[in-house]
């Protein structure tokens, strides 16, 4: 559009040249045809749009936007169509806490209240994406930024008011899932009135109160210590009955001894003891008594 408006000027004011004084008029003609030569190339440029793969183009002429969208690829168009190029790819808006890692500089992280009055900090990612057949609406309600005038200021009221449903702790642990199934499904409803689509909301970190933090911890260690001290006192239980068992086997072997065993099965026994003293390379001479017990003379010569 601003070729079209520079050449038209141009062809307009070689007229003007002409009817100044010499030599300015030698110069008309050249001006013409520089000025047809802009005016065509701007009409050129503005009636040939490309739009990239992943956008399409919405249409406006004097301000007013056209319902029907441009796709990918090369279109010709009216030169006095404007066309804005929006970006039909999944999209990121990040709000953190650290610096620099967020969409805002600085600390942009989400501070909310809790069911028990205590302040939570919570950094999130939002994954969303442009409906394509929505776009013309969205630019004449919104805008080309509508980040900052959807995503953000959305997603942030979203989270604080559902965050009022749950406990820090909650929060923390056991319903973190639940929460965030929760604000996902809020603000989807809101973002496809407004023709964005919401894919996935990341809750990347949550903050607790440095007390509550603390507690929580002590109350890991004390479930920690109790587990070991269960395996410890298993572990005992498991040795006393193995003591248990031995202890009575060991009643039962001589229980079974003391009933069973004979004279005969005495004599027997004796006689074994014997047999290997008398084999034995340091006992030579045997003198039996009167009396059950042997007497073993070692006639072994001594060593100097």
């Amino acid at each position: 559009m601003v070729l079209i408006l520079l050449g038209l000027f141009i062809f307009i004011a070689a007229f003007y040249l002409k009817a100044q004084p010499h030599p300015l008029p030698n110069y008309a003609g050249t001006a013409r045809l520089v000025g047809l030569g802009i005016f065509v190339l701007g009409i050129f440029s503005s009636c040939v749009k490309q739009i990239d793969a992943g956008q399409i183009g919405v249409k406006s002429i004097f301000g007013k936007v056209q319902n029907d969208v441009l796709t990918s690829g090369l279109t010709f168009v009216n030169p006095l169509v404007d066309v804005n190029k929006i970006d039909i790819k999944t999209q990121n808006y990040t709000m953190s806490g650290v610096h620099n890692e967020g969409d805002v500089a600085g600390d942009d992280a989400i501070r909310v209240l809790t069911a028990d009055g205590l302040e939570v900090v919570i950094d999130l990612t939002v994954l969303y994406r442009v409906m394509a057949t929505e776009a013309p609406m969205l630019v004449k309600e919104t805008g080309m930024d509508f980040k900052d005038k959807v995503v953000r200021p959305i997603t942030r009221t979203k989270i604080r008011d559902n965050a009022v449903y749950y406990t820090a702790v909650d929060l923390y642990s056991t319903r973190r899932d639940e929460f965030q199934t929760r604000i996902f499904k809020t603000i989807e409803s809101d973002f496809k009135k407004r023709g964005l689509v919401l894919e996935q909301l990341l809750v990347r970190n949550i903050t607790l109160p440095a007390t509550v933090k603390a507690s929580i911890e002590e109350k890991i260690k004390a479930e920690q210590e109790a587990q070991k001290m269960e395996f410890v006192l298993q572990k005992e239980k498991q040795e006393a009955e193995r003591k248990r068992v031995e202890a009575q086997g060991i009643a039962d072997y001589q229980r079974i001894m003391s009933s069973g065993l004979t004279d005969k099965q005495l004599q027997y026994e004796n006689i074994q003891v014997m047999k290997g003293l008398v084999t034995s390379p340091n006992s030579k001479v045997i003198i039996m008594g009167k009396g059950s017990t042997p007497v073993i003379l070692d006639t072994k010569e001594g060593k100097n």
